[in-house]
C-alpha cells in the first residue's frame, strides 16, 4: 500500500509553470535539486524544458506510465485532467492546489466530481489543498512537495493534515541535526486518510518514530484501530490543537461538566498507546531520543556528571514524571570507588568531577550498563578546558553504539570552541540537549512509551446477568413521554436491570405514602425529591438523610412539597446507609468517540476537588483499576486511621457495568451515580441521574 506514492518511478507535474513563484515550478525544482532518482515529466506547452527537464504539452504525451502526478492547476480544470490521467494508468494524484471543499459548496462539488472520476479510473487522491510527500531514502529521494526543508535521511516520519505545522516540525527536526524518513501532509484528505498513512508508516522498517499532528479525528474507531496496532510496534508522538474552546457549559450532570473540551481525543490517544504532547518543542525534542535510543525497561535512571548542579535540576524533573534515581548496587559502588578519584561521588548521581577523564567516564558508563538496577543513563557533560573532551565524547559514543540502554546527554559548552567534541557526539548518535530539564522531559517520554508498550492488557468483561430489554423498554417510555430526564423509578429500574447495586427504594406520590414505604423499607431512611425538572436535589433542599420514624418522613415531605411546588413533585424513599467512602461513577456521550466513563472522589467533593479520571468505553478491568489508583485521593480508599480499605473489586465492577450499560444504550447522554458508597464489604449506589 502506497509504495508507488512514496517510492515513485516517475512523477509528472500538471501546472509546471516557468514562473518562479508558482507551486508547479517549485515542485519541479525540489525534485531536481533534492536529487530525485526517477523520471520527471513537467507538463507545460509553452517551454521546451524546465530546470533541465524536457517538458510535455499534455500528460497524454508522456512516453511512459506515471506513478504520481502533481496537480497544480485551477480547481475547475482538475476533473478533466483526472480523466486524462486515467488514460496514462496514473496511480496517485497529489492535488496541491486549493479551491475545493475548503472554500464551500462550489468547491465541495468539484471535489466530489474529482473523487468520482478518480475512483472510476482506480486512482487514489492525496489532498487536495496539500503539500505532498517526501521520502529521504537515498535510492529514491522523492521530494514530491513544494516546501523548502531538504532533510538528511533519518528515522523520524512526520504525518499531518496541516502543512504549516508539519513544516514547522520538519524544520525543527532538521535544525536539531536529526534526519527524517517520510513526510506527508494531506490537506483536505478527501480520499487517502490519516489512518491509512499511519498504517503505512507503521509497516515501514526504517521509520523508528512517528510524529503526528491532528486537529480533529474524522473516524475515531478506525483511527483507534490503526493507531493501536502501530503503537504496539513503534512510538507515535502526537500533538492535537484546538483545545481551548469553552465546553460543558450546558452539561446536565457532574460528569458532563467535568469532561473538558476535546477529552475524547486524549482518551483515544491513551487507549491506543500514543505519547501525547501539548508543546511542539517538547514533541521535537523527544523525537530525537526515540529516533536513536532503545526503549528502557523501566524508570530507574543512572546519572553521570562532571558538575553537580544540572543533576539536581534533572532529578527534580525525572521524579516529577514518575522516574527514580536509585542508589547503585554495592558491586557498582565498589568498582567506582576503586576506579574514580577519591573525591568522586559514587552513589547516584555519579560525579566523576570536572577533572574526570575519558577513562573515568568509560568505567562509569560500563558499570551503569552492567547494573541491573539501572534502566537508562543521563550524562551531564560540561567541557572543562583542562581535560581532553574529545576523548570523553569518543568513550560515550562507543558505549552508546552498544544500544543496551538509552543514553541522553546534557552537553554544556561553547559549541563554537568545542565543535569537534560536538561532532563526535552527534555523529555517534548521542542525543545532546542544552538544558537538564529538557533531558529529563525527553527521557520521561521515552520511559512512558516503554511502560505503555509493556502494560498488561485485560479483556472487556461482558456481564451476562443483565436485562437489556427491560432497560430499553424504560428508555423507550421516557422518549415517548417527551422527557430527557429520567425519574427515580426509571433510573433505578435501568441500574437494577444491569446488576448495578442500589440502596432499597420506593417512590411515593404523597407524604403519607412516603411514610408507609419507609416502614416497609425499614428505618432509618433518606427522603429525596423526585421531579423531572430537578437535576441537583441537594442544592434545592431536596435531600434529607437519616430519618427515623414515620412522623419525621411526613414532616420533611410536606416541607419539600411547599418549597418545591410547581415541580411535579414525587418522593423517593431509600434505605439510609451511613458510612463508606463516597465515589462517583458516570458517563458522557461523545459525538466522535462513543461514551466516556468517569470515576473519582464523589459526593459534594466532586465539584470542589475535581479528583476524577476518564476512560473511553468499553473499559477493561485494568483501566478501571487505573481510574482508582491514579486518583490524588487514592490513599483514602485504602486503610486510613482505623478505617478499613474499600472493596476495590466492587467499585471496579460498577465501572465496568456502567461501561456495558452505555455501550448497549447509546441514547444515554449523561449519567451520574453519585454517591456510590464504597465499604470493605461492597459498594451501593445511593443517588443517580440519567439524561437522554
Amino acid at each position: 500500500m502506497f509504495d508507488a506514492l512514496f517510492n515513485p518511478k516517475s512523477v509528472a507535474i500538471l501546472g509546471a509553470s516557468e514562473r518562479e513563484f508558482n507551486i508547479g515550478n517549485r515542485v519541479v525544482k525540489n525534485l531536481v535539486e533534492y536529487g530525485y532518482t526517477g523520471a520527471i515529466y513537467p507538463i507545460n506547452a509553452k517551454v521546451d524544458a524546465l530546470y533541465g527537464q524536457k517538458t510535455y504539452t499534455s500528460i497524454l504525451d508522456v512516453p511512459t506510465d506515471v506513478d504520481v502526478v502533481h496537480v497544480a492547476i485551477a480547481a475547475r480544470h482538475v476533473p478533466q485532467a483526472i480523466d486524462d490521467c486515467g488514460k496514462k494508468n496514473v496511480k496517485y494524484l497529489i492535488m496541491n492546489g486549493g479551491g475545493f471543499s475548503e472554500i464551500g459548496p462550489v468547491g465541495a462539488a468539484i471535489e466530489a466530481d474529482c473523487m468520482a472520476r478518480a475512483k472510476k479510473h482506480g486512482i487514489r487522491i492525496f489532498g487536495p489543498n496539500c503539500q505532498g510527500v517526501i521520502n529521504t531514502d537515498p535510492a529514491v529521494k522523492a521530494y514530491c512537495n513544494f516546501t523548502f526543508t531538504f532533510p538528511k535521511p533519518g528515522h523520524v516520519s512526520i504525518l499531518s493534515l496541516s502543512g504549516g505545522m508539519a513544516s514547522l516540525l520538519h524544520q525543527a527536526i532538521f535544525d536539531m541535526g536529526i534526519g527524517t524518513r517520510l513526510y506527508a501532509t494531506n490537506g483536505n484528505a478527501c480520499d487517502i486518510s490519516i489512518p491509512e498513512l499511519l498504517e503505512y508508516y507503521g509497516n515501514d522498517e526504517k521509520t523508528r518514530v512517528i510524529l503526528l499532528y491532528v486537529e480533529g479525528i474524522r473516524d475515531p474507531k478506525e483511527f483507534l484501530r490503526v493507531a493501536r496496532k502501530v503503537a504496539a510496534k513503534k512510538p507515535i508522538l502526537v500533538m492535537k490543537a484546538g483545545r481551548t474552546m469553552e465546553g460543558a457549559k450546558a452539561a446536565a450532570s457532574h460528569t458532563g461538566g467535568l469532561a473538558k473540551e476535546d477529552l475524547s481525543a486524549d482518551l483515544i490517544f491513551e487507549k491506543a498507546g500514543m505519547i501525547v504532547f501539548d508543546d511542539e518543542e517538547k514533541l521535537c525534542q523527544a523525537a530525537a531520543v526515540f529516533a536513536s535510543q532503545p526503549v528502557p525497561r523501566g524508570g530507574r535512571v543512572g546519572m553521570i556528571c562532571n558538575t553537580g548542579g544540572p543533576a539536581v535540576i534533572a532529578t527534580d524533573v525525572l521524579v516529577q514524571n514518575g522516574l527514580t534515581i536509585p542508589t547503585l548496587s554495592d558491586k557498582a559502588q565498589a568498582i567506582l570507588k576503586e576506579s574514580l578519584f577519591p573525591e568522586a561521588s559514587i552513589r547516584n548521581p555519579v560525579d566523576v568531577l570536572a577533572t574526570g577523564t575519558g577513562k573515568h567516564f568509560r568505567i562509569t558508563l560500563d558499570t551503569l550498563m552492567d547494573d541491573d538496577g539501572i534502566d537508562s543513563i543521563l550524562i551531564h557533560f560540561v567541557t572543562p578546558p583542562f581535560v581532553n573532551t574529545n576523548e570523553i565524547a569518543q568513550e560515550i559514543v562507543e558505549v552508546n553504539r552498544q544500544k543496551r540502554k538509552p543514553i541522553i546527554c546534557n552537553f554544556m559548552t561553547d559549541k563554537g570552541q568545542w565543535q569537534e567534541t560536538l561532532r563526535i557526539l552527534t555523529e555517534g548518535e548521542v542525543v545532546c540537549y542544552d538544558f537538564p530539564s529538557t533531558c529529563g522531559q525527553a527521557l520521561a517520554a521515552l520511559t512512558k512509551y516503554g511502560e505503555t508498550r509493556n502494560r498488561k492488557e485485560s479483556k472487556v468483561k461482558t456481564f451476562t446477568d443483565v436485562d437489556r430489554q427491560k432497560a430499553e423498554t424504560i428508555l423507550e417510555g421516557v422518549n415517548a413521554s417527551g422527557r430527557k430526564l429520567l425519574n427515580a423509578d426509571e433510573v433505578y429500574g435501568v441500574l437494577s436491570a444491569y446488576g448495578i447495586p442500589v440502596a432499597p427504594w420506593r417512590t411515593a406520590g404523597s407524604p403519607d405514602e412516603a411514610a408507609r414505604h419507609a416502614t416497609e423499607i425499614g428505618f432509618p431512611v433518606a427522603l429525596k425529591a423526585d421531579a423531572p425538572t430537578i437535576a441537583h436535589k441537594t442544592d434545592l433542599g431536596g435531600v434529607v438523610l437519616n430519618l427515623g420514624d414515620e412522623q419525621a418522613i411526613r414532616e420533611e415531605a410536606q416541607k419539600m412539597a411547599v418549597n418545591l411546588s410547581g415541580h411535579d413533585l414525587k418522593f423517593l424513599v431509600q434505605k439510609y446507609l451511613p458510612g463508606g467512602k463516597e465515589i462517583i461513577v458516570g458517563s458522557k456521550a461523545d459525538d466522535d468517540a462513543g461514551h466516556l466513563v468517569m470515576a473519582g472522589l464523589g459526593g459534594v467533593y466532586v465539584d470542589i476537588f475535581k479528583d476524577i479520571n476518564f476512560k473511553l468505553a468499553p473499559v477493561t478491568c485494568t483501566e478501571a483499576e487505573d481510574m482508582l489508583s491514579s486518583l490524588k485521593a487514592a490513599p483514602l480508599l485504602g486503610e486510613v486511621r482505623g478505617d478499613k480499605a474499600i472493596n476495590r473489586e466492587a467499585v471496579i465492577e460498577i465501572i465496568q457495568r456502567v461501561s456495558q450499560l452505555v455501550a448497549d444504550l447509546p441514547a444515554i447522554q449523561e449519567m451520574d451515580l453519585n454517591p456510590v458508597l464504597a465499604t470493605d464489604a461492597g459498594s451501593v449506589v445511593v443517588d443517580a441521574v440519567i439524561h437522554l
